[in-house]
């Protein structure tokens, strides 16, 4: 049986958000954002053990945080670097030597499931020819490439293009070697995955839902409140 780890990044400091302590330390339908989220992966039972990544300023805060909703699967809180591929070598350097997959989630995605969490994993495990697994949807708007002065150079082909969110899902020993390889190369990617794929890494594709929203300005607050507590009405 596989030790799966989970990696919560939540060391950005949330200059678009406008709010002090950043988006994570929002408090939304009674409990943070990051509360929300580390509580998702504490009830997912394919979750042995957590590491969260916080901002180095706030390491007190966060650890209140996770400590008022009693996650006993959290082994540790670290601090995070200036970029997020700092942040996430900050996990995985106290990641557990033993672990066979890891997974990385956004701290401000709260309204992410154990169910999705499994479903990830387990679709991980089902394809040896993976290395990792991102969770996504096919992007359904129009999506046109522009130029300096913002013109509209072409209209690129939807058919081929996802939004991709978090959680990702990796192989354990293919995530160290793509990020001890990025860290050499100070190289960066928009996301986990990008640094996996260019160390020639396979990434597989799982269906999630639009829903699965990560906060970034206020107004986010708002949509989440809500499908929260339509959540809470449906149970």
């Amino acid at each position: 049986m596989s030790t799966n780890v989970a990696i919560i990044v939540a060391g950005g400091e949330g200059t678009r958000f406008g709010c002090e302590g950043g988006k994570q330390l929002a408090v939304v339908a009674g409990m943070s954002v990051l509360g929300h989220t580390v509580a998702a992966f504490e009830k997912c039972a394919a979750i042995n053990e957590i590491v969260v990544v916080v901002h180095p300023l706030r390491v007190a805060e966060y650890s209140a945080v996770i400590d008022r909703i009693d996650a006993k699967k959290v082994v540790t809180v670290v601090p995070g670097g200036e970029t997020r591929l700092d942040s996430v070598a900050s996990g995985l350097e106290v990641c557990a030597s033993h672990a066979d997959i890891i997974v990385i989630h956004d701290g401000a995605r709260p309204l992410v499931t154990p169910a999705l969490i499994e479903e990830a994993i387990r679709s991980l495990v089902e394809d040896p020819s993976a290395d990792g697994v991102v969770v996504g949807h096919p992007l359904y708007d129009t999506v046109k490439s522009v130029d300096g002065s913002g013109y509209v150079v072409c209209t690129e082909d939807r058919e081929r293009l996802w939004v991709v969110q978090t959680p990702q899902v990796f192989r354990a020993a293919v995530l160290r070697d793509a990020y001890e390889k990025a860290i050499l190369a100070r190289s960066s990617g928009t996301d986990d995955a990008s640094i996996v794929e260019q160390a020639g890494g396979r990434i597989g594709l799982v269906l999630g839902p639009r829903d699965n929203l990560k906060v970034t300005v206020p107004e986010d607050l708002i949509i989440i409140e809500r499908l929260l507590a339509r959540r809470v009405v449906h149970l």
